[in-house]
């Protein structure tokens, strides 16, 4: 399981020799205050760890190169308590590899009116150092979050919960490999794209494997393993009569348990945090992995279908960042739509793949018929997710850069039981109606796979496309299309001159 309490931010204190000896202790005492504070916000879902105060530009350097080359650290909280003379920045700055948060705070949150004079003037100056910081960042074009607000602030502190999120998801695409077994499905556009384009951009290797090799380790499967992992099935599931012990299809439930541990085995052996694969590619295999990748998926993998490997690796980047979150992530396409002019809405689901953390009771084991593939009918995981907020991610290649386009959504509760229909689905309603939300995916490019989210915001999503340093557009409860289009033709000019 993800632990986001392995991950460190630092809190970064700038200042200058300037002012002193005992400014500079009282600089480092209130830092070291806010730090163990935020450090102890159960908000916040990582570790906050104190720095000393940088006060030069050699300090400077340091620390940003020590936070490039420390595995646990995943970003910087930088705060100027008092005037830090920008230029002293620029050489750290420029070797930042890490995902940068500008806390712009003070110590104290109110003004001690009968009190105040020069010494507390000159120490509590963040108002107007955090400005000349702010400058050099932006001078340099660098892409940060910027959190304004007094440290205590329960909106700062979801803020900065947020930021922590979104830098653990991209900390996690560095160095990460996805596997797809097979190849894309065939003539199918979105799901495709440069793989050697998002290495680069991106930090993580999607490399395929033939479905033999896959295959191989599926069959080393032992008997007294398959038992094991059918009895947890047994705990978790309902499942139904015929997949019993005894019953008519046992054998296949052995069967999709067997392609579990498989996989299983292929991923943890590799190293790989998702997968993809293709019902166009299955030799060897006796079903289409079903239960195999809606269980892995709740246990963090990513993992999208027909070979769409952008997917699988937003899916495991969303599961990082939703960690410890109630709710789920999950592997999603947008399947048919209820036209209803007084209640529209969208069901979505998959062939057989719904990751069943966003599972609204106990799921059930089911088995049915899949009238493509050309395999024996696969066991899967049958149920309905629960109502609320969500929203939609799909990355997408658009030739000269990536976009990753969110739709919020208002989930709702199936008003009817859906008796025939026998796979996991959810249904919603795009913000900021069907027709607009809809007509503005489309003029997007937007995927129809995606990743659903429960309990991620687009504030997470967009801070996590700043760090990658693509394009972010949002449909959400005030979008207009006239405003939406113009968004996408400004963006098309910008990435055309800054590519």
């Amino acid at each position: 399981m993800i632990n986001l309490k392995e991950f460190e931010v630092w809190f970064v204190t700038g200042s200058q020799h300037l002012y002193g000896e005992e400014t500079l202790k009282k600089v480092a005492e209130h830092s070291t205050i806010i730090a163990a504070s935020l450090n102890d916000a159960k908000q916040i879902p990582v570790r906050v760890v104190f720095k000393p105060t940088v006060k030069s530009t050699e300090e400077i350097y340091s620390i940003c190169e020590q936070a490039n080359t420390t595995k646990n650290c995943i970003g910087i909280i930088a705060w100027m308590h008092t005037f830090s003379p920008a230029k002293m920045w620029i050489g750290g700055l420029k070797i930042l590899q890490k995902p940068l948060c500008h806390l712009h705070t003070q110590f104290n949150r109110d003004i001690p009116w009968n009190d105040i004079d020069m010494d507390f003037m000159n120490l509590n100056q963040s108002a107007h150092g955090d400005r000349e910081f702010g400058f050099m960042v932006s001078r340099m074009r660098k892409n940060r979050k910027v959190v304004v607000g007094h440290w205590q602030d329960p909106e700062v502190l979801e803020e900065l919960n947020t930021f922590s999120r979104a830098a653990a998801g991209w900390n996690d695409w560095q160095g990460a490999k996805f596997v797809r077994f097979g190849d894309n499905m065939r003539f199918v556009a979105v799901t495709d794209g440069d793989k050697v384009e998002a290495e680069y951009k991106f930090g993580y290797a999607v490399n395929t494997h033939g479905i033999g090799d896959l295959v191989k380790v599926i069959n080393e499967t032992t008997d007294a393993s398959i038992d094991s992992l059918i009895e947890e099935y047994e705990a978790s599931y309902t499942l139904v009569p015929s997949l019993l012990k005894g019953g008519a299809q046992y054998s296949s439930l052995r069967d999709a348990a067997k392609i579990e541990i498989g996989l299983r085995t292929f991923l943890e052996a590799g190293n790989y945090k998702g997968f993809t694969d293709t019902f166009e590619d299955l030799h060897g295999m006796t079903q289409l992995p079903g239960i195999a990748a809606q269980r892995l998926m709740a246990d963090g993998y990513g993992f999208a279908g027909e070979g769409d490997w952008k997917t699988s690796a937003l899916v495991r980047a969303m599961k990082v960042m939703g960690s410890g979150l109630p709710g789920g992530n999950s592997f999603m396409e947008d399947y048919t739509y209820h036209f209803d002019p007084e209640n529209p809405m969208v069901l979505g689901s998959h062939m057989l793949e719904i990751c069943p953390s966003i599972a609204h009771g106990k799921p059930s084991c089911q088995i049915h018929p899949l009238g493509i593939g050309g395999k024996a009918d696969p066991v899967r995981l049958v149920f309905n997710a629960g109502g609320g907020p969500a929203l939609n991610a799909s990355l997408i290649d658009m030739g000269n850069r990536f976009r990753l386009l969110v739709n919020e959504v208002e989930a709702v509760v199936p008003l009817h039981d859906l008796p025939k229909l026998p796979v996991a689905r959810v249904l919603w309603k795009p913000l900021p109606d069907m027709k607009t939300g809809c007509a503005a995916w489309i003029l997007a490019g937007g995927a129809h796979h995606t990743g659903y989210s429960q309990n991620l915001t687009a504030t997470h999503l967009q801070d996590f496309a700043d760090m990658a340093g693509i394009e972010f557009t949002l449909i959400g409860k005030d979008t207009s299309l006239y405003q939406f289009k113009n968004e996408l033709r400004w963006n098309e000019v910008f990435y055309q001159i800054n590519k």
